[in-house]
């Protein structure tokens, strides 16, 4: 019974996180246990179990007598988070920067050619999938494992707020060629001009995203001048 009801949390985790780093479920949207548990055959207990370690990795908050909902960070948490983003993903670039194997090497230009092609074909979901798959390929093969976890949380927390403040009727976050040519700098460095150019091409991304702030003016006399 143990076994089974930590492959069911596993399966939610594994599958929430999947569908929040493909922007298919959207920061803000609403997860009810009962739902949850419906989808996925298990008890309310499995769920909660899940959705405290969701909650431990940034994807979901949790309040009290509240329905768990998909993160949506505020502007000032987002820059936050693309900084921090930044000095790590510049960081790994550095330290890999002309120390690929062969096998890295190729296995980074084939994730790029399926993205390449999913752009021309205009499939975004693949497109965001084989996007994704880059990074976290870099997360999962630096050399520091410290900074590979903190990139593996920060790609996902990246695509949270995508996701949430991507330029209205933008359809893709895409940028095209830059993961080939940050493939040529990692393959033959520097290591310098690696990091520069990881770090312009998170910037370039961030700079996609409509992060002004929202000026709203509320008249509350419309609102409650009728209230009698």
């Amino acid at each position: 019974m143990p076994a089974t009801a930590r492959n069911g949390d596993q399966q939610i985790v594994d599958m929430i996180r999947q569908a929040v780093l493909t922007q298919r479920l959207p920061p803000g949207t609403r997860l009810p246990e009962v739902t949850l548990g419906d989808i996925f055959g298990v008890s309310r207990s499995v769920v909660r179990k899940a959705l405290t370690r969701l909650a431990s990795d940034h994807i979901i908050v949790q309040h009290p007598n509240q329905v768990a909902r998909i993160a949506a960070p505020d502007i000032t948490e987002t820059r936050e988070i693309f900084a921090a983003r930044r000095l790590v993903e510049g960081e790994i670039a550095a330290l890999m920067a002309g120390k690929l194997t062969h096998a890295q090497r190729e296995n980074l230009a084939s994730i790029i050619d399926q993205e390449q092609r999913a752009h021309q074909q205009g499939d975004e979901a693949k497109r965001v999938e084989c996007s994704l798959a880059v990074h976290r390929y870099l997360a999962e093969q630096s050399p520091n494992r410290v900074l590979g976890a903190m990139l593996t949380d920060l790609i996902l927390r990246t695509s949270i707020v995508i996701a949430l403040y991507k330029r209205s009727g933008m359809q893709a976050c895409y940028l095209d060629h830059e993961h080939a040519d940050l493939l040529t700098l990692l393959e033959n460095g520097p290591a310098e001009e690696a990091s520069r150019r990881m770090q312009a091409h998170l910037s370039a991304l961030e700079g996609l995203l409509d992060l002004r702030a929202q000026e709203t003016s509320i008249d509350l006399a419309s609102i409650l001048g009728g209230a009698e």
